[in-house]
């Protein structure tokens, strides 16, 4: 049977490999230490009962097959019981311990990639190959464990076999060392060349089995591109298709279970031929590491014998040595498989690693924003362009455009004309391709990044709320101050929902975080109003509402706009909406149309121009409201 094809070669030199595995090693010395040595300990103990009985068996047959003496057999074996008992003792408290935080080494993985995530640029996090790049890391963590789980699980099998090795050497030893007597047949036993004969068997046991597993496990993990598309298709499209209410009524209404079922079918199909395939080629190398491991421990098995059968030992360093070169080869074969999968390993963890290398580019700034009571700050495009990393279009061309202190400034245009784009740069989520952006005349480059976001406060059109509780969520932070929450959330209009909050401040908004039941799940203009006053709670001098009443009803539609003032207060407020005729409350509208700004002015300025963007716009809405204004009368 032919081999199953790569989904992709990945060629590393002997160099590359260690560098890498070692470069593994140091990301993860971010797994709790603690961890890491009650592994240690747990593998001590592990391997040392084992060898307890062997040792303890081993006198106790000598003194039944010699003297006979029954103080030292009661002694041989109250002392095998004893230790038997504390190293078991000890034994299970460390694996309970270990267990107990094996949690969290697998949380600390994690975390190695959520702090990357939080800390990349964003023009990476946007960056649909890099997306791409963490989904397969994550399908890898998740499903087939290679990458990082896989290399701390070799660490515990390394160190799972090192101490049987060390130990097993030490009983073994002597086996070598026994002289048969001379008048024995069997005395050439005794010479190098048995022995190097008898240490060329145990090696090639010892070497090979593993390499031959190495070698038949080395297909699961170049199937595991195939084997992640058939999970993404399954747990993230099928079964995530199934899951939850907002697809479900879809799937009555249009008997849609018979697409799906087609679909599972067709992965399971996928699935177990990838399977099939991977299983029969396994199945002969695993085979063959058998047949060798049990044929080459037959022949150390019969060298001990014939050494214990001429007088080398008596009939307890057969149970000893046999015992010690079982543990050996077994604890050889998992330090070599376990090394193996070391270099089966490498290309997943090279893509982990290129991932976390992912360079910050973003000129993070060294001048400080100066901190101004009266928020007395200014902002200008000046001549800006900017094309997204990939695009041959520009998304804005030549923007100028200032905000004054305070202003109330409405950005409207259809879809793709450049509005979160502006966003987008005025709060260094990018830098423009061209031309410069300024704040009080310096270009904001310049300025500590981290202290110039602190100017804003943004509720972006898909803002996303954690399922936290609401208080937290309003102010971002565990410690708040909770009659300023309080107050934010009035101003944005949720202070009725508030009063019916289980909890007040206090409710989760995730059902499931809750045992109790009194977890909620906010409607999207609810969740909407939150944003709103996560915005507020922040108190920057920017305040930026991307079509903040999108997800609202009417009547709280015309509660936000009719507070607007009180709600923003002093601050410079940029109002972005597809609706003009929610931006009448604004003095100033700046038009946007293919990344262009082509119209400034107030509504009478701008309505007044017949032959303008805006005017345009405004009487298309204006027919379809007056449409339907006239239906509603027909109806009525």
């Amino acid at each position: 049977m032919n081999k199953p094809k790569k989904a992709k070669e990945n060629k590393f030199t002997v160099k590359q490999h260690i560098n890498v595995i070692m470069r593994g090693l140091k990301i993860l010395a971010a797994v709790p230490q603690t961890v890491m040595v009650l592994k240690i300990f747990q593998s001590v103990f592990n391997s040392v009962v084992p060898f307890i009985n062997i040792y303890f068996s081993a006198k106790i047959l000598n003194e039944l097959a010699g003297e006979k003496n029954q103080n030292r057999l009661v002694f041989l074996i109250l002392l095998t019981i004893g230790l038997n008992f504390a190293s078991m003792l000890i034994k299970s408290i460390i694996n309970r311990l270990t267990e107990y935080k094996a949690t969290d080494s697998l949380n600390a993985l994690l975390k190695i990639y959520s702090d990357k995530l939080f800390s990349m640029d964003y023009v990476d996090i946007e960056n649909p190959e890099k997306q791409q790049e963490f989904y397969e890391i994550r399908q890898y963590h998740f499903n087939t464990k290679f990458g990082l789980p896989y290399l701390l699980g070799t660490y515990y099998g390394i160190t799972d076999g090192i101490m049987p090795v060390i130990l097993s050497v030490a009983m073994a030893f002597s086996l070598f060392t026994l002289k048969i007597p001379v008048n024995s047949p069997f005395v050439f036993l005794n010479s190098p060349v048995a022995v190097i004969i008898v240490i060329l068997i145990l090696a090639c046991s010892i070497l090979l089995s593993p390499y031959l597993s190495m070698i038949g496990g080395k297909i699961w993990a170049e199937s595991t591109a195939e084997e992640n598309k058939g999970k993404h298709l399954f747990y993230f499209y099928f079964f995530d298709m199934i899951y939850g209410s907002e697809r479900a009524k879809d799937i009555r209404i249009y008997n849609q279970k018979r697409v799906i079922d087609k679909s599972a079918e067709d992965f399971f199909d996928f699935r177990f031929g990838t399977w099939e395939k991977c299983a029969k080629y396994n199945a002969k190398f695993s085979a063959l590491s058998t047949g060798v491991s049990y044929l080459s421990n037959g022949l150390i098995y019969l060298f001990v014998a014939l050494k214990a059968f001429a007088g080398a030992f008596g009939v307890g360093g057969i149970v000893q040595y046999v015992g010690a070169i079982t543990l050996f080869s077994k604890g050889f074969a998992l330090l070599l498989t376990n090394i193996g999968g070391l270099v089966n390993n490498t290309a997943f963890l090279d893509k982990i690693i290129r991932f976390l290398d992912t360079p910050n580019k973003k000129y993070q700034g060294t001048l400080s924003v100066e901190k101004r009571d009266d928020n007395d700050y200014a902002i200008e495009f000046k001549n800006v362009s900017f094309k997204y990393p990939g695009m041959d279009s520009y998304a804005l061309k030549n923007l100028n455009l200032q905000f004054n202190i305070g202003q109330r400034l409405a950005v409207v245009g259809m879809n793709g004309s450049g509005k979160t784009t502006m966003i987008k740069l005025l709060c260094r989520l990018y830098d423009p391709t061209e031309g410069e952006i300024t704040l009080n005349g310096i270009d904001i480059k310049k300025y500590k990044y981290n202290e110039y976001m602190d100017l804003f406060s943004v509720v972006f059109q898909d803002f996303k709320l954690l399922p936290f509780k609401l208080g937290e969520n309003v102010a971002v932070s565990v410690n708040y101050d909770s009659e300023k929450v309080t107050e934010m959330l009035s101003k944005s209009g949720f202070a009725e929902r508030l009063a019916d909050m289980p909890k007040g401040l206090d409710t989760y908004l995730n059902e499931n975080f809750e045992d109790d039941g009194d977890g909620v799940e906010l409607s999207g203009g609810e969740e909407q109003k939150v944003a709103l006053a996560r915005a507020l709670y922040k108190d920057a001098p920017f305040i930026v509402l991307d079509e903040p009443t999108a997800a609202l009803d009417p009547i709280a539609e015309f509660e936000v706009y009719s507070k607007f003032n009180e709600i923003v207060g002093g601050k410079t407020a940029i109002y972005i909406s597809h609706r003009l005729s929610s931006c009448r409350f604004c003095d100033d509208i700046a038009v946007f149309h293919e990344g262009e700004l082509i119209q400034r002015g107030s509504h009478d300025v701008l309505i007044a121009d017949e032959g303008g963007k805006y005017h345009e716009l405004w009487n298309a809405q204006a027919q379809y409201y007056n449409e339907n204004k006239k239906a509603d009368n027909c109806l009525s």
